[in-house]
């Protein structure tokens, strides 16, 4: 596994999950609470796993220009952001319409 992600396990899931996976998190919460489009979620998340990948290589002397590592960091950060998005959008369109939706889980909403 360490030759598919440039890195062990150990700082894979400590570095890209957590910390930057945060960090993804909090950029698809703040581009859902500005109204702005979905594909700005991904193109920050690609730009973010660039910049877990140099941490992973300064850090922890993992390989950084790693093809299978940069896909499986984007991977992981583009699915996180994308998950805040639509948690924080389908909260919005519930509190901010009301009479129109209604909460039917966590990512969707219908129509009333």
């Amino acid at each position: 596994m360490e030759a598919f992600l440039g890195t062990s396990i150990a700082v894979f899931i400590g570095l890209v999950v957590c910390v930057a996976g945060a960090a993804a998190y909090m950029t698809g919460q703040a581009i859902a609470k500005t109204w702005r489009p979905l594909w700005q979620v991904l193109a920050y998340c690609l730009l973010l796993a660039v910049a877990s990948r140099f941490f992973v290589y300064a850090l922890f002397d993992g390989r950084m220009l790693l093809v299978t590592g940069y896909l499986a960091d984007a991977a992981v950060l583009c699915g996180l952001g994308l998950l805040a998005f639509r948690i924080t959008r389908v909260r919005m369109m519930v509190t901010q319409y009301p009479w129109l939706y209604e909460r039917s889980s966590p990512l969707t909403y219908r129509c009333r």
